[in-house]
């Protein structure tokens, strides 16, 4: 099965109130899933690999084989692909998880989009912070 992965990730304050994301399409544009969780105090750059990881995830358990992956964030793009390195020590764990979660796909296209092309997964991400702030 193919499908397309957006993923997302916010904080508010940075480090602040955090989510992240992901919302798995169809090849027809049908919702598969949504995945994600509130994180507490984090920071973006942690929100977006755990918005990352969830999609992921979601995206096994469905069965999907052949996944495009799309996010908004250029430095998580960059560090999957090996143009940057994962240095903060946050970081490195959540990076190896989504190497390893990554490899069991048969195929995967990583690519950046705009932050408007990344709506679903943004609205889930905010859908998530206000459900956390609104205590439920």
């Amino acid at each position: 099965m193919k499908a397309t992965l957006f993923a997302d990730g916010g904080s508010r304050g940075n480090p602040g109130p955090a989510a992240g994301g992901a919302v798995v399409f169809a090849e027809n544009g049908d919702v598969l899933a949504e995945a994600g969780t509130y994180l507490g105090l984090a920071t973006n750059n942690v929100a977006e690999w755990h918005g990352l990881l969830a999609g992921l995830e979601a995206a096994l358990e469905l069965g999907v084989e052949d996944l495009t992956v799309r996010l908004d964030s250029e430095l998580v793009v960059r560090q999957l692909s090996g143009i940057y390195r994962v240095k903060h020590a946050d970081l490195i764990p959540l990076h190896r998880k989504a190497q390893a979660l990554l490899r069991r796909f048969r195929s995967v296209d990583i690519g950046h989009v705009r932050r408007k092309d990344n709506a679903a997964a943004d609205a889930l991400v905010n859908r998530l912070l206000d459900e956390a702030a609104a205590g439920r």
